[in-house]
């Protein structure tokens, strides 16, 4: 059992982030293809990973399940910016944690990284609308700075509508006109 939960997360790892670097290449934006997802083969997340491999879903849902939360998340996204749960900061004003806005670069790898995941995970029965329907499950649900959930939203509706040749075009249109600094 180990053993092919070992090399079933390994591989489901390693297409997801070949995937994610694909969808970054054809966005304009290769160093945050290239440094996309390092840290999963660190002990911390690989580990866990491995223990709580399921196949369908991400290992981290059934540590959750399991501990009561994933440590393997955690330090997944405080290393990774491409996740808006990484832009939290104390606020002067509330006293409180509260969401920033997301710069661009991490915004598109994003994007990247939710179709991949998308793409992955529901294997033949992936569409263009999936990763839309995924992120409007759970809209009112997220912790994320209004502007950029309406940006990722906006760049999911467009790849559900128009397909990805044209949303990887309008992404890397935006990165050439320097929004990636």
């Amino acid at each position: 059992m180990l053993f092919r939960n070992f090399f079933g997360h390994l591989r489901t790892v390693t297409r997801h982030r070949h995937t994610v670097m694909r969808h970054c290449f054809k966005a304009g934006i290769f160093r945050r293809g290239l440094l996309h997802d390092l840290s999963k083969f660190s002990p911390t997340e690989f580990i866990p990973g491995v223990l709580y491999y399921q196949g369908d879903r991400s290992p981290n849902e059934r540590e959750r399940e399991v501990l009561g939360y994933s440590r393997a998340w955690m330090h997944h996204k405080g290393r990774n910016r491409h996740h808006f749960e990484y832009w939290t900061d104390y606020s002067t004003v509330t006293k409180r944690l509260e969401p920033v806005r997301m710069p661009d670069q991490y915004l598109f790898e994003m994007f990247c990284d939710r179709v991949a995941a998308s793409k992955i995970y529901m294997g033949e029965n992936y569409t263009d609308r999936s990763p839309l329907e995924y992120f409007l499950r759970a809209k009112h649900d997220r912790i994320i700075e209004k502007t950029t959930a309406a940006r990722l939203e906006y760049l999911l509706r467009m790849l559900a509508d128009k397909g990805e040749d044209y949303t990887f075009r309008f992404i890397r249109r935006q990165v050439r006109r320097g929004r990636c600094k």
